[in-house]
């Protein structure tokens, strides 16, 4: 009995003080009380779109950046499946591991959208350059990139993925919305973070790099744009076939591959008859065009 009542008063002291501190804390006036809001509160989950886009513009931007979407979602379960051992991710990255990967297709895929702006009105006057269909502002406005008429007129969508003649190998990058979106994106801070570059020039070096594990690879543009296609051709597109494009008669036995998702390192990436040089300027003025 005497056991029992020391138990009782001691779990009466315990309780107490918590009694009064939640009192405290639930009080309309308590000193230093807090507005609890959601921890995601004010994230952007659509890419903003600039007013100087009219409907049409508006529409097709929307349904591009739709598909870039799509297109690193599947990259990324590409790698989240297979890891490093799959033979795409080998031919593109080699050996080294998926976590940079992985990481640059998701922020695209679930990231916030907000640190971005697509404006059509072209501000910096380079949408008249021969061959411009769409540049990143740069130190004028590192946030925003213009799509120029040029891409209306060029880009395809991926359900035309391995069709009209085109292939992983010879075709450019930026022959598709999608594709050619994700480059935009990697060039704002927001999701490229200055981290994610153009560094490899051709598809030969893109291949040359990977074998041997260069980490550039990684957190390069257009490797992380070849191996998102080249993805999505094998598995989605035209499943266990893809498009990879053809071995030229002229390469080595060496050099050549067996298998139909990985061509060889030797094939030159051309640009197609669809899709423009792709030019922008850095932010040390130096101007790039694929």
């Amino acid at each position: 009995m005497f056991k029992a009542l020391l138990i009782t008063a001691a779990a009466t002291a315990l309780a107490a003080p918590t009694s009064v501190q939640l009192e405290t804390r639930q009080q309309p006036g308590a000193p230093f009380q807090q507005q609890l809001t959601g921890w995601n509160e004010g994230a952007v989950s659509n890419f903003p779109i600039h007013s100087s886009c009219n409907s049409t513009q508006r529409a097709q931007i929307a349904a591009g950046l739709n598909e870039t979407i799509l297109l690193a979602e599947h990259a990324k379960e590409h790698v989240l499946r297979w890891g490093n051992s799959s033979e795409l991710y080998q031919k593109y990255f080699g050996e080294l591991p998926p976590f940079q990967v992985i990481g640059a297709f998701d922020l695209v895929v679930s990231g916030d959208k907000g640190g971005v702006l697509f404006r059509c009105d072209d501000p910096d006057n380079n949408c008249h350059q021969d061959g411009w269909a769409g540049h990143w502002r740069g130190d004028n406005a590192t946030a925003e990139t213009v799509i120029c008429d040029l891409s209306y007129e060029t880009r395809r969508w991926l359900n035309s993925m391995c069709g009209l003649g085109y292939n992983i190998a010879e075709g450019a990058t930026n022959t598709f919305w999608a594709s050619d979106l994700l480059h935009r994106l990697y060039h704002m801070p927001a999701f490229g973070y200055g981290h994610i570059e153009h560094v490899v020039e051709t598809y030969d070096d893109v291949i040359e790099f990977a074998k041997n594990n260069t980490e550039t690879n990684v957190h390069d543009s257009d490797v992380l744009q070849y191996f998102a296609l080249d993805a999505y051709a094998y598995d989605i597109a035209v499943p266990g076939v893809g498009c990879p494009g053809e071995v030229s008669s002229s390469e080595s036995s060496e050099s050549a591959t067996t298998s139909s998702a990985t061509p060889s390192a030797s094939q030159a990436s051309t640009q197609t008859s669809s899709a423009p040089a792709e030019c922008h300027t850095h932010d040390d003025g130096v101007v790039h065009c694929s």
